[in-house]
């Protein structure tokens, strides 16, 4: 199967650790900023932030600092997406955010609310239980 011509895929690997996200960060943007509007370019970046973050806080707390996690993004025709790989236990994404909804509107916890901004900020949110122990959060942007 060719690939598309107008699509354009990047992956990036870190190490399990908060001080990744100064190259995860200069990694996107590099790549995103000149191609995307900035706010829609914003929008994404939040979303990556969060979702990394999340990765190294809960997916992988307690394994090894070594543990990868893999960053992709697509640039398609008509969206962005970007992928988010963890080797942590996987949950019922929808379940979380039900539950985020409601201690939300508690507005009693601090933290937690990392997955209802990245709902927020892009049009499709999914979450994937992959066989080789991995798991896959699927964040896609339409194009404005």
């Amino acid at each position: 199967m060719k690939s598309n011509p107008e699509t354009r895929q990047y992956h990036l690997q870190v190490q399990t650790e908060l001080e990744a996200l100064k190259e995860v960060l200069q990694w996107f943007e590099g790549l995103i900023f000149p191609l995307v509007p900035q706010r829609m370019g914003w929008q994404c970046e939040v979303a990556l932030v969060e979702a990394f973050t999340n990765a190294v806080r809960h997916a992988h707390h307690g394994l090894p600092e070594t543990t990868p996690i893999d960053l992709e993004v697509k640039l398609l025709p008509n969206f962005i997406e970007m992928r988010i790989w963890d080797r942590g236990q996987p949950f019922d994404i929808q379940a979380k955010l039900r539950k985020s909804e409601k201690e939300a509107s508690l507005m009693e916890k601090e933290g937690g609310r990392g997955l209802q901004f990245i709902k927020k900020l892009t049009d499709e949110l999914q979450y994937l239980n992959l066989p080789n122990h991995r798991n896959c959060l699927v964040m896609r942007k339409n194009y404005l």
